[in-house]
């Protein structure tokens, strides 16, 4: 597996850096933290375009994009910018927010050092994942977290073959099978007894929700390597969903492709950012239980 994914230590922006808003404008919190942070925008940024509404609109040329929310949002503008990936500044206006790392306090100290470049791109693994139906493509979506086999109604047990390269690895029997990336690795797969993965790594996680086989455990490979799986009888409810949304529904013989995207995923992290701080503080970690 390779270690990780390249990082840039000090980027190059515009001399006065082009600047896209995004948030979702229904959440708590988001019109009124975009208004606060407008004139800070305004002060060391040239603000082009606000979107709080996440509008199905081809995007500006920009250097950086600000999202306020939690995860959702993140993931949200990540599909939004399909394979023209711009590097975010998630501020988090949420609870929990993995991707969301700067709160809306940290910004009129950090946006002055991001907008001088005095910050890091982290680059994160992204997938595309296909449906396939009698050797024809369906559906083909840009994902950044996971790809999961829901059973669906009438939530029976399913029997999922999984392929690595055209080879037959296993068959679990299972609610549902997750495909998660190490940024997804917080996520749905963690819920379901996956492991954490460090975020820049390149690799998958495969993991079987409720496996009828105790013995059954996550396993953790290379992005280099071609995912497929397949399930025998899917119920009439069972479905292929992609970071949160539903976007099929599978039939005897479908397959779902999972495979590394040519686009990375790009966070801002600006000075003092640290990843294990993040699971600390996002995990609620205690370290010993005894305390003085």
């Amino acid at each position: 597996m390779q270690s990780g994914l390249p990082s840039t230590e000090k980027p190059t922006w515009s001399q006065v850096p082009r600047v896209i808003l995004l948030g979702s404008g229904e959440r708590p919190n988001v019109p009124e933290g975009a208004a606060e942070l407008r004139p800070v925008i305004a002060e060391h940024c040239q603000l082009i375009r606000e979107d709080l509404a996440f509008l199905p609109e081809p995007l500006p040329a920009a250097d950086f994009a600000v999202v306020l929310g939690g995860d959702g949002s993140i993931l949200r503008a990540a599909k939004l910018m399909g394979s023209e990936q711009l590097p975010i500044l998630g501020v988090n206006m949420g609870k929990l927010g993995f991707l969301a790392w700067h709160s809306p306090a940290d910004i009129p100290t950090t946006l002055p050092e991001v907008a001088a470049g005095d910050c890091r791109i982290v680059e994160h693994l992204m997938f595309r994942c296909s449906l396939l139906r009698d050797g024809k493509v369906l559906e083909s979506h840009l994902g950044l977290n996971e790809a999961v086999i829901a059973t669906g109604h009438p939530f029976t047990l399913l029997n999922v073959h999984l392929y690595v390269d055209g080879e037959l690895a296993t068959t679990y029997a299972c609610d549902g099978l997750i495909i998660s990336t190490p940024v997804g690795s917080t996520a749905h797969s963690l819920s379901a007894g996956g492991p954490i993965l460090r975020s820049t790594l390149a690799g998958f996680v495969i993991v079987p929700i409720c496996p009828h086989t105790m013995t059954v455990r996550p396993v953790v490979d290379t992005a280099e390597r071609v995912y497929e799986m397949e399930v025998l009888q899917p119920n009439p409810g069972t479905s292929l969903v992609v970071d949160g949304r539903v976007v099929g529904h599978l039939v005897a013989g479908d397959r779902v492709r999972v495979e590394r995207a040519d686009s990375t995923f790009k966070l801002i992290a600006a000075s003092g950012h640290s990843y294990y701080h993040t699971l600390r503080d996002k995990l609620g970690w205690a370290g010993n239980i005894y305390r003085k």
